[in-house]
């Protein structure tokens, strides 16, 4: 096997999806084999699809439509591919080996094979349950302080590790499906009994396989449920009663409600449709995927339309959808403090769109710079503007910081704040209300010392004041923060892009008041993203 490789999930994807060859290549296309395109199309799959599109009409990214790709030809394409563009596309020359370069530049100039659709009796098929829930436990089966486990996504050998926040060690590895994006708890509401708050989790994977995970069994029975929603998928969430699960799918384009308790699937809908600029859709794709806090409803992002829809689940049966226009191409977003206003980058339009799910209208559009990119998110108190949210972005090196109290700050609500210049463009930022400090990463930017750097930066003053090189691994990243139960640990995952399917990554612990180093969780595999039950639970942003 070569230097990419890949999950068990992907690959049975990959072959599954029962689109390939070379039928409809076009004629002035590089010739490929029957066996290279499948490889290409691949690799494309994995790491290309998300920013361009399964029908690489593009989004985040640039179309790769043969039209586009023809005129650059391959060995232009190569080089793009290699070291990435100043536009926020990373460079791939320490994950992909020369001649897959090669190969991906040729397979883009062929035409994009389409996938099938997936039927909900499809979906019935691939549900599986592992533990009944007549079966789950009354109380928790282990000792551990189980609201200050972490959930951290090992990103390509598709599994989940649950890591003990008080004993820095490992306590399971989880398979569920490739390259989990996002997982989810229920959030925000108390109509749950607080000592079960938090104990199940959903989790999305690339391959649109959702796997319900339970923190109160023991390691080996953690897994109780798993369903394919979708071949590719991004997103997940709990409605806010924990009746219902919803699954965002990239394709085909459409979201899947199910039982939560059960996973079964109940509802299919289309998202395909009339973008903002009033064309047809065909690749409408949902993004992300949230509860509302003060309604019985989701927030759905649909990335192609510049739309987001409001689902409201009190009856599935007469499903109400309010959608609401603003800008392309929505990706994710994160609430204020008050739950109210939803906070989501339009990044291919540099916008953070703002919606008032109460009025269930758009309420601004702030523009930023090139490519906002918020993750979790975070809000804080800044000593000029009062309250503020911020996000890094993929395509220029900068948090921006813009007013969110329209009620107490009215002058400053939806307007920029103020504007810190970083080292490198970044994908996540993150914060706590007890820390005196911002911590964004620089993980888009190509030169290692940047990308392997996280930079911290005052509330106070609004300047960096500290910048923390995580390793110096060839083929390694610095990516996503999180911080423990009480605000005082800030943990960030050591991403091994190179070589993800030996446990060769870690999380680097930070003291979160003095900024110095204090442990390392090791044994991990291309850790990415890691969620805390109790921070996400009660929505510490």
């Amino acid at each position: 096997m070569q230097k990419m490789v890949f999950g068990l999930s992907a690959i049975t994807l990959a072959i599954g999806l029962g689109f390939g060859g070379v039928a409809n290549a076009a004629n002035k296309a590089p010739a490929l084999s029957e066996a290279e395109f499948d490889k290409a199309k691949s690799l494309y799959f994995q790491r290309c699809a998300g920013c361009h599109g399964v029908l690489r009409k593009g989004a985040t990214g640039k179309s790769l439509e043969p039209k586009n790709t023809l005129k650059l030809g391959t060995k232009r394409l190569s080089r793009i591919i290699e070291l990435g563009t100043d536009g926020g596309m990373n460079n791939f020359n320490d994950i992909f080996s020369k001649k897959e370069i090669d190969l991906l530049a040729k397979y883009i100039q062929h035409e994009p094979p389409v996938p099938p659709e997936m039927s909900l009796a499809l979906m019935k098929e691939r549900h599986k349950v592992y533990v009944d829930p007549k079966d789950y436990p009354s109380k928790p089966m282990h000792g551990r302080n189980w609201k200050n486990f972490f959930l951290v996504i090992e990103r390509d050998v598709g599994k989940i590790a649950i890591v003990d926040g008080d004993k820095k060690e490992v306590v399971a590895h989880i398979p569920t499906g490739y390259a989990v994006h996002v997982l989810k708890t229920v959030e925000h509401h108390d109509t749950l009994k607080a000592k079960d708050r938090g104990r199940f989790w959903y989790i999305m994977g690339r391959d649109g396989m959702m796997t319900k995970v339970d923190l109160w069994q023991t390691p080996e029975k953690m897994k109780v449920a798993q369903v394919q929603v979708a071949y590719d998928a991004r997103d997940v969430a709990v409605s806010g009663d924990g009746k219902y699960v919803i699954g965002g799918g990239y394709w085909p384009p459409h979201f899947v409600i199910l039982d939560a308790k059960t996973m079964n699937p109940l509802k299919v809908v289309s998202s395909r449709g009339v973008n903002v600029d009033g064309n047809y859709v065909n690749e409408s794709r949902v993004a992300a995927v949230y509860d509302t806090p003060m309604a019985p409803t989701w927030l759905v992002s649909m990335k192609e339309l510049g739309q987001m829809w409001q689902v409201d689940y009190s009856d599935l049966d007469n499903l109400k959808i309010t959608k609401i226009d603003s800008a392309k191409y929505l990706h994710d977003g994160f609430y204020d403090p008050t739950g109210r206003y939803f906070q989501i980058a339009a990044n291919a339009s540099d916008k953070m769109v703002v919606i008032d799910t109460v009025t269930q209208k758009l309420e601004a559009m702030i523009d930023t710079d090139k490519k906002p990119h918020p993750g979790p998110g975070a809000n804080w108190i800044d000593p000029k503007c009062g309250p503020v949210s911020g996000t890094t972005h993929l395509g220029v090196g900068k948090v921006t910081l813009w007013g969110n109290d329209p009620k107490g700050h009215k002058s400053q609500a939806w307007k920029i704040c103020a504007e810190v210049e970083t080292d490198g463009a970044g994908v996540f930022i993150r914060t706590h209300p007890k820390s005196d400090y911002v911590w964004a990463d620089q993980t888009k930017n190509p030169e290692p010392e940047i990308q392997q750097s996280i930079q911290v930066i005052s509330k106070k003053t609004r300047e960096i004041v500290k910048t923390i090189r995580l390793t110096k691994k060839k083929g390694y990243a610095a990516v996503h923060i999180e911080f423990n139960d009480d605000g005082s640990e800030v943990w960030v995952s050591i991403w091994n892009r190179a070589d993800s399917l030996k446990p060769n990554g870690e999380i680097v612990i930070f003291d979160a008041k003095t900024l110095k180093e204090k442990a390392r969780v090791k044994g991990l595999y291309a850790p990415t993203g890691k969620f805390n039950v109790h921070n996400r639970v009660e929505h510490v942003t």
